[in-house]
């Protein structure tokens, strides 16, 4: 979830996030490490919508927080749209990372998925705006795979965990490591259709509101 601002002199759409992370595996260093991958990989492309007739630069400024006093209260009763909370653990009885539905502005994240610069949090960000999977997963014949496409899509060989294993067998699905935000990722959040306040800001995503508790290991 964020909120969105035009900057009409500078010609950028300003897309806001800060994420507060908590649980027994997040920290502060992590926080922004997660934040700055995020900002990395959705600023790649510098895409340009058009918006009242005028292009405009998409912009996104993502600031992580580690927040290990969160309380319930402060994700139940939020009114700001740039905020979001992920709790983030070592386990997570899912054995992944998710967030809590499509435009949402909270979930759980599994500490494994997030390390070593991955695209796992810049892909459940994408979720948290709006960006659902892509419905054919797959695109052999179609090269580099945009964020949104999860786990086990089939690919050309050049973006599997293992460019020498066969579609679809051990090692030959799609590597996370190798997403990238497109133009086409940023088309689908559909920013043109914004309908801008007279401050020049407009939401992003719904408020979630869910608080987590830590999962336990079953027995």
């Amino acid at each position: 979830m964020g909120e969105a601002e035009l900057h009409t002199s500078a010609h950028e759409l300003i897309i806001r996030s800060l994420l507060y992370f908590y649980g027994g595996a997040a920290d502060k260093a992590l926080a922004i490490q997660i934040a700055e991958d995020i900002a990395v990989t959705w600023n790649a492309p510098a895409t340009k919508v058009r918006i009242r007739g005028e292009l405009y630069t998409v912009r996104f400024d993502i600031e992580g927080c580690y927040k290990p006093d969160l309380q319930p209260a402060a994700v139940w009763h939020n009114t700001d749209p740039r905020l979001n909370f992920f709790r983030i653990e070592e386990y997570s009885q899912h054995d992944i990372s998710s967030v809590d539905g499509l435009g949402c502005n909270t979930g759980y994240f599994k500490l494994g998925n997030l390390l070593n610069h991955s695209t796992t949090a810049a892909h459940e960000y994408g979720h948290t705006l709006g960006l659902d999977h892509p419905k054919d997963l797959d695109i052999r014949g179609k090269g580099q795979p945009g964020i949104m496409y999860p786990r086990g899509t089939l690919c050309d060989p050049a973006y599997q965990y293992d460019p020498a294993a066969a579609a679809g067998g051990p090692g030959g699905t799609l590597n996370p490591f190798t997403r990238k935000v497109l133009d086409s990722d940023i088309a689908g959040l559909r920013l043109s259709r914004l309908s801008f306040d007279g401050r020049a800001q407009s939401i992003l995503g719904e408020f979630s509101s869910f608080f987590h508790q830590k999962h336990e290991v079953a027995g």
